[in-house]
């Protein structure tokens, strides 16, 4: 079986969903890797290391008409889905719940569609679980980012001239993002607070030194592994719990998903007019519409002496971990999915019965 690694089309995006290493496991355990020409390029993997681990550098057009699998990170366009042969299996993030169009475009093709966004958080899919292994970089990413564009240092620094006192830190939203950004900021010597809709966050939060900000003991509960919208009342009384260490932050940022659904608005316009002037937001979730009220994707937006920067960052601006990472998401996947090299199509595994979103043509999930 033929398994195509496209090269991605958003041209910020220098990921590619296979490395040169993890073509030379694919191709050992009797798959063929054709690669796009160039696709690691971004990540700095050469045609060539692809070539010697095995794999064939091939143009777009023939790894379209030969692979029997054809995977990418970001959803296909529809330059990509003209291409497709009914028969087909193709792997992606789709974030279905959100794409109705795209699913029936595929769909039209006659392919089967697995969804790398909806594997489910249990323990035995960690191993696949791509949103865990980039957001993982993104808190990471976004600390750093926010550090350079900050006029303060992070850490206490005593010196002859006087003393320095560190920097104030908050983040929404304790997920796999907002627990490395709470940690990368603690390294740096930052004082750093976090703030959740779930309880159960808290003691991750003060076991990485951080101070968690409670609204109350019951807090809401997590859905599938992560938060859910939370109810009105409990919004308001996040909102005026958090305000004060709002007002005092040097840098915020923000993580706050929820699956197919625009992102909560957490910061609002009226806020950030009461902020220090020079603090710095990194809104992760602008790409859903934004945690703050004024953020902007891939842009900066200043207001009231507040720089607000909207984005998705980490993975593509850390290209050759977040590659890495992904692919071996993939391998831990199709490992998965298959049994010496044909797919097995367990529907009633869990695993596969929630990520398997078009099956030869026919939309199963929406």
């Amino acid at each position: 079986m033929k398994i195509g690694v496209l090269k991605e089309s958003i041209l910020s995006d220098h990921r590619v969903c296979i490395n040169p290493a993890i073509t030379k496991v694919l191709i050992s355990k009797g798959f063929e890797c054709l690669v796009e020409e160039d696709a690691g390029v971004g990540s700095n993997f050469k045609n060539s290391d692809y070539t010697e681990a095995g794999s064939s550098v091939v143009s777009r057009e023939s790894l379209f008409e030969n692979a029997d699998i054809i995977i990418k990170i970001n959803p296909f366009d529809k330059a990509d889905i003209a291409l497709f042969k009914k028969g087909q299996v193709v792997i992606s993030q789709l974030f279905h719940k959100s794409n109705p169009e795209l699913i029936n475009e595929i769909a039209s093709r006659g392919v089967s569609a697995f969804s790398m966004d909806a594997i489910p958080r249990i323990s035995r899919a960690q191993d696949m679980d791509i949103l865990s292994s980039q957001s993982n970089l993104a808190g990471y990413k976004a600390v750093i980012v926010g550090a350079n564009e900050m006029t303060k240092i992070f850490p206490l620094m005593m010196t002859a001239a006087g003393t320095i006192t560190p920097s104030r830190i908050l983040i929404y939203g304790v997920g796999v993002a907002g627990l490395q950004a709470i940690a990368t900021a603690r390294r740096l010597g930052a004082i750093v607070e976090a703030t959740d809709i779930r309880m159960e966050t808290k003691e991750q939060v003060e076991s990485l030194g951080a101070k968690f900000i409670s609204v109350d003991n019951t807090g809401e509960q997590s859905e599938g592994g992560y938060a859910k919208e939370a109810s009105e009342d409990y919004a308001r009384r996040q909102k005026e719990a958090v305000n004060v260490s709002l007002f005092k932050a040097d840098l915020v940022i923000t993580t706050a998903l929820i699956p197919g659904r625009k992102s909560p608005v957490l910061i609002t316009e009226e806020q950030v007019n009461q902020m220090k002037n020079g603090a710095v937001i990194i809104d992760l979730a602008a790409s859903h519409g934004g945690n703050c009220e004024l953020s902007k994707m891939n842009e900066t937006v200043l207001h009231r002496g507040v720089k607000i920067i909207g984005t998705t960052m980490a993975p593509e601006s850390v290209s050759t971990n977040a590659s890495d990472l992904y692919a071996k998401n993939m391998l831990n996947f199709i490992n998965h999915l298959t049994k010496e090299t044909q797919f097995t199509w367990d529907l009633e595994d869990q695993i596969t019965n929630d990520t398997l979103i078009i099956k030869n043509g026919e939309i199963r999930k929406s």
